[in-house]
């Protein structure tokens, strides 16, 4: 008769994946996170105090966050409890805090809550939390990809320490990846290694499981860079449309072009490309940059890029992407002026603040009947009919400066073409 596989511990831990087997048991098996684990940093005093709280581990897939949870629970002696943000409903969670208050009444054992993908619960959901979690009838531990600011509720990140996990470096990985090959009883490569460390993108699971590929797919026992590079197949870029990656990455492109670095501007352009970023939004925000922050240093630019965007509307991907490092390249490198935006927001606090300017009658429309007897126009001078096409006139109620040209590209002729216009008033 067949041995029931969970009546087995053994037989448990044998058909569980590599990355699942090698979770570490206490804080010294972690690899990695030392910006938040290191010894006397506030989340490695918390857990050798037994004075965790409630907290929200955030970060990218495979850096350790369920691992983190059972580590926690492991140190401060703590019943571990998992619950999913996919699967979970309110019965649920009012089973689990209330299995919580029974055992901390009648054994003092204290219980973390785990849950996985918390910014999956609803507002409801989170807010059935609460309660116990201000109370201590359990200790909260969430653990999210998504920034908790923004997609956890308000009331339960403000009960909550919010630690941030980041991708494993790749000699971080390499650590994990050699302990797996001791679990494996494998061999391999160090070029096959590096391979994966790189490969993995920061990602422990991913890199383990391919490593475990690896070596269940190779009949010589050793792991080369040929079978690594099959076992990790296609390298996916970590990125989300429409959460940080997204925005932290199109940040990143317009700084870099801003900051005059091509190189920089057009590997982040590669990133979103490759992730399949809609192309119209890339061409969106490179008009935005010229305008802001090239301006008339190269009045250029903004037509370049405008060109651009309707050129990528009728070309599509892949051959887009050539149309899109153009303009990159062409901003980068481009004189930088943001006098003109600096203007019209100096403008627009004035008039959001202060006192609305009145047009003044000279400047104000004569078209219709009835204009002149209000006095609309009177006085007004007609600019071509004086030297150099300017006219000492006033065109605001209270005097105004917000345009200052740079010394930038282009701007340094208008700087020079204003210049001769003062000096023509002055006569």
């Amino acid at each position: 008769m067949t041995e029931n596989l969970f009546s087995n511990p053994a037989a448990v831990k044998a058909a569980a994946p590599l990355a699942t087997r090698l979770r570490p048991r206490t804080l010294e098996e972690v690899v990695g996170q030392r910006h938040i684990l290191a010894e006397g940093k506030l989340l490695w005093r918390a857990i050798k105090a037994d004075r965790i709280s409630s907290i929200i581990l955030y970060g990218p897939p495979g850096t350790g966050k369920t691992s983190l949870a059972e580590v926690i629970a492991n140190a401060t002696q703590s019943k571990f409890e998992r619950l999913s943000g996919v699967e979970s409903n309110v019965a649920d969670i009012r089973r689990v805090i209330a299995s919580a208050v029974n055992r901390l009444a009648n054994t003092g054992q204290k219980t973390i809550l785990f849950i996985d993908e918390i910014h999956r619960f609803n507002k409801a959901q989170q807010d059935v939390l609460l309660p116990d979690v201000e109370n201590g009838n359990v200790r909260l531990i969430g653990a999210t990809t998504h920034n908790p600011f923004f997609y956890v509720n308000s009331p339960l990140v403000s009960r909550s320490q919010v630690f941030q996990l980041k991708s494993l470096t790749s000699a971080e990985i390499k650590t994990l990846l050699e302990r797996g090959l001791k679990e494996l009883k494998c061999r391999a490569d160090e070029d096959a290694l590096d391979f994966l460390a790189t490969a993995c993108d920061g990602d422990a699971r991913k890199a383990l499981n391919s490593l475990e590929i690896g070596a269940l797919t190779t009949e010589s026992g050793r792991i080369t860079k040929a079978v690594a590079e099959e076992s990790i197949q296609k390298k996916a870029v970590v990125y989300d449309g429409d959460q940080d990656e997204h925005y932290d990455t199109i940040s990143a492109f317009i700084k870099s072009m801003r900051g005059s670095d091509p190189d920089a501007a057009l590997y982040w352009l590669a990133k979103m490309v490759v992730a399949g970023e809609d192309p119209r939004f890339i061409a969106r925000r490179i008009c935005i940059l010229a305008a802001e922050d090239i301006g008339l240093a190269d009045p250029q630019a903004l037509v370049l890029s405008v060109a651009a965007h309707h050129a990528v509307e009728f070309i599509g991907w892949p051959e887009g992407e050539l149309v899109l490092a153009e303009a990159t390249v062409y901003c980068a490198t481009a004189p930088k002026s943001n006098a003109s935006a600096k203007g019209v927001w100096s403008a627009k606090a004035d008039v959001e603040s202060g006192r609305t300017l009145a047009v003044p009658d000279h400047l104000k429309d004569t078209h219709y009947q009835g204009a002149a007897r209000l006095g609309h126009g009177k006085g007004y001078k007609y600019a071509h009919d004086y030297e150099g096409h300017v006219v000492a006139q006033e065109h605001l109620p209270e005097k105004k400066k917000y345009y200052e040209p740079s010394d930038q590209g282009f701007e340094v002729r208008v700087k020079e073409r204003m210049e001769k216009w003062k000096q023509l008033l002055k006569k």
